[in-house]
């Protein structure tokens, strides 16, 4: 479960990645289409746009069906059954 918690962790770097290089690419293909620049910010948008969608699909598939709450392991409590002495 240690490596559920560090993806869920670095997605958001990996969503932040993405939405700079797509404001990076944008803004360069305005300035200067076809440009180097822009396609070296196109091809990190893709990469961070792989990571993520990855990194979401392998979280997807490790989520247990019907896991809509925290999981309980302890036993359910019962009352103590009230024992009558033998005679």
């Amino acid at each position: 479960m240690r490596a559920v918690r560090q993806l869920r962790n670095v997605r958001p770097v990996y969503a932040g990645g993405a939405a700079l290089w797509a404001v990076s690419a944008a803004w360069t293909g305005w300035e200067d289409p076809g440009s180097r620049q822009m396609w070296v910010s196109v091809l990190f948008l893709v990469v961070f746009t792989g990571l993520l969608s990855a990194t979401s699909l392998w979280l997807w598939r490790r989520q247990p069906a019907g896991a809509s709450g925290p999981a309980h392991h302890a036993a359910p409590r019962q009352p103590a059954a009230r024992r009558e002495a033998s005679a």
